[in-house]
């Protein structure tokens, strides 16, 4: 089976709150009017808010009332991310659960938006999980977005859909949506970037096709994107190359050049290491580091 319909949800939810509720709601009559629905992703932090002090250990009773919804309705969810406790740090964590209700796995967002998200620390492990007789998902969140290398991590790992949670409210929307354009083409996969609305987002989701064709852009409030993708696509294209053309996942394969700025241990930086700290910008004269 190469068919499968996911729905992205753009909720309109309270920055600092409990909206498990209005997730649930939205769940419930999402399946009612569109039961062919096999997938559901909402965005980032929607669950508890946007604050770290919300934060708790996983598996955690929130967690759980997902995986019981996720079963009821016979559905893979991804209901965005939360923010996790694990001793005394706290990770941007999205859970992906399955239709019988169970954790297939749990990814925590690689890159935190530094400076501005203060106190999370930075996963370090790229998730992908198969969905039986389907295809394989790889999963990201916001900042993530925008280090390319780890859309073609996922994508090197067999991925065919990304699945990305955010949570943007910020005038930098209209550069992610062409970042995801971007990871789509030049992973030759489906990309899933759902944001928030209202106080969890400005909205503006997209879904963009293995060529890099947007097949849905949201507008700016509350939307409900069921969308039935098929996985045979992506694997023509990356077989004889997008719209026919470029094969950039095999010329990644078969590359010859050595990507010596990632090797960290033998090959200095100079340059990047004359950009200064990772701070917030402030006001000229204010004693701290200027922009």
């Amino acid at each position: 089976m190469s068919y499968f319909t996911i729905a992205g949800v753009q909720l309109h939810a309270l920055h600092h709150g409990d909206n498990t509720d209005a997730m649930r709601h939205r769940i419930n009559l999402l399946m009612a009017r569109f039961p062919n629905v096999q997938m559901v992703l909402f965005s980032e932090l929607v669950a508890n808010g946007a604050s770290p002090h919300n934060a708790e250990p996983l598996p955690s009773n929130m967690e759980a009332m997902f995986c019981q919804l996720a079963e009821e309705h016979r559905i893979w969810l991804i209901p965005g991310s939360m923010f996790e406790r694990e001793g005394d740090k706290i990770y941007n964590t999205l859970s992906v659960i399955n239709p019988q209700g169970q954790i297939v796995a749990r990814f925590r967002k690689l890159f935190p938006f530094r400076p501005f998200e203060e106190g999370v620390e930075g996963g370090s492990e790229f998730v992908v999980f198969d969905v039986p007789e389907v295809g394989r998902f790889g999963v990201s969140i916001c900042y993530d977005m925008w280090f390319p290398e780890t859309t073609r991590t996922l994508a090197a790992m067999g991925a065919e859909v990304i699945l990305h949670p955010t949570m943007t409210d910020t005038i930098d929307r209209d550069i992610e949506l062409s970042i995801a354009r971007t990871n789509a083409a030049i992973n030759q996969c489906y990309f899933f970037d759902i944001n928030g609305a209202g106080a969890m987002g400005n909205g503006r989701s997209i879904v963009v096709g293995p060529a890099g064709d947007v097949i849905h852009q949201a507008g700016i409030g509350e939307e409900i994107i069921p969308l039935e993708i098929d996985l045979n696509r992506v694997r023509r294209e990356r077989e004889v190359g997008l719209r026919g053309l470029g094969q950039p996942l095999k010329s990644f394969r078969d590359r010859s050049v050595d990507f010596g700025v990632y090797r960290t241990e033998n090959a200095p930086t100079p340059f990047l290491d004359t950009l200064g700290p990772l701070v917030k910008p402030s006001r000229p004269g204010s004693g701290h580091h200027e922009i």
